[in-house]
């Protein structure tokens, strides 16, 4: 297994150029959930040109799915890319560096089939669109995509290394206050306002920020003003909060520190909070075990930032990133050749989902 995990690493520092090309490609035309045709274009293209069978198109117009190996001997990982932008901000989440992670990844687990002359059990990469409130995983998990995959896994860029964050549950709901007209100085009385029960609705949650826990986020974005009563919607598709899987982000760390990623150094200043949020892969780690580390990528800038969009794109990120896509790479190789690690994972998330479901 040292041998593959090396060939796994060799064969991303080879391909380092055309991998630093893909990515700068996805975040010099950043597009928002469900347009990522460019990007689609760019990293099936790019598996193309390195030997994959890639499945465009898959079940959504901007998802793909690249696999090795058929399943038969062993069990099967999956590597998840992101590559959608924000609106107006482009790539303030990075999720270019996501793609490249993943298709690194995806390089370094082929080239060591290769070198033990054999697929060691099956191995996915998995584009996964729509990310920023668009839900795509929901939409793959909803058409079986992860049916008989044993592990997933991405890793997420940040300001800081951190192996495990536990990634809020978010649902949305649309208010809309809907009031009457009134001439406000000759006929008051005839009036329904819908700007003061927006007002008093938004000071009264401002007022209960206070009492909430650490653990509790609540955001307002925009009231809409309509007539004579309030329409309450809420989402069908929220994000669940993300379950980390410890057995497999156990053997990340590890795998990670091998390749240089300094936990100490460029973690989580001591004494403060792990800074948090939400996202899809909640949704996933709740239907197979799942990692979804974060890593830092040279620049304290915070995600959701124009600053983030910046560092995003910029070289100094990429020795940061290849080291992601390494430790993917030697994490997958440990759960392919080791059936014995897949049924620890399995175990732990079957404690881990039931408790949280209660």
């Amino acid at each position: 297994m040292d041998d593959a995990k090396q060939a796994a690493c060799d064969a991303i520092e080879r391909a380092k150029d055309d991998l630093f090309k893909v990515s700068q490609d996805i975040w010099s035309h950043p597009e928002e959930n469900f347009q990522e045709h460019l990007a689609h274009e760019a990293l099936t293209s790019f598996l193309e040109k390195h030997g994959f069978n890639v499945e465009k198109n898959f079940h959504l117009q901007t998802a793909f799915r690249a696999v090795l190996g058929d399943g038969n001997t062993g069990p099967h990982v999956a590597v998840l890319c992101e590559y959608d932008a924000l609106p107006e901000i482009g790539h303030a989440c990075g999720h270019n560096l996501i793609a490249e992670v993943g298709v690194a990844a995806a390089l370094g687990v082929k080239a060591a089939f290769e070198s033990v002359g054999k697929p060691v059990g099956k191995f996915t990469v998995l584009g996964t669109p729509a990310e920023e409130g668009g839900g795509g995983k929901i939409d793959l998990i909803n058409a079986g995509v992860f049916n008989g995959v044993d592990v997933a896994m991405m890793a997420h860029p940040a300001p800081y290394n951190v192996e495990a964050i536990e990634f809020l549950a978010i649902k949305s709901v649309t208010v809309k206050f809907l009031g009457k007209a009134a001439h406000a100085s000759a006929f008051p009385w005839e009036g329904v306002n819908a700007l003061d029960a927006a007002v008093l609705c938004y000071q009264s949650v401002s007022c209960l920020r206070q009492q909430m826990k650490p653990t509790w986020r609540v955001h307002v974005i925009k009231y809409i003003l309509q007539n004579l009563q309030a329409e309450i919607n809420w989402s069908t598709r929220p994000n669940l909060n993300v379950v980390n899987n410890m057995t497999i982000v156990n053997l990340y760390r590890t795998n990670a520190v091998s390749v240089g990623v300094d936990f100490e150094k460029y973690g989580v200043p001591e004494g403060s909070n792990i800074p948090t949020g939400s996202t899809d892969m909640g949704n996933v780690s709740h239907v197979v075990p799942s990692i979804h580390p974060m890593f830092y990528i040279g620049s304290t800038s915070v995600n959701h930032t124009r600053d983030f969009t910046g560092a995003s794109g910029d070289p100094i990120a990429q020795p940061f990133t290849l080291a992601q896509g390494k430790a993917l790479a030697m994490t997958a190789l440990d759960i392919l050749s080791n059936p014995a690690i897949v049924g620890k994972a399995k175990d732990e998330f079957n404690t881990t989902v039931r408790r949280n479901a209660e």
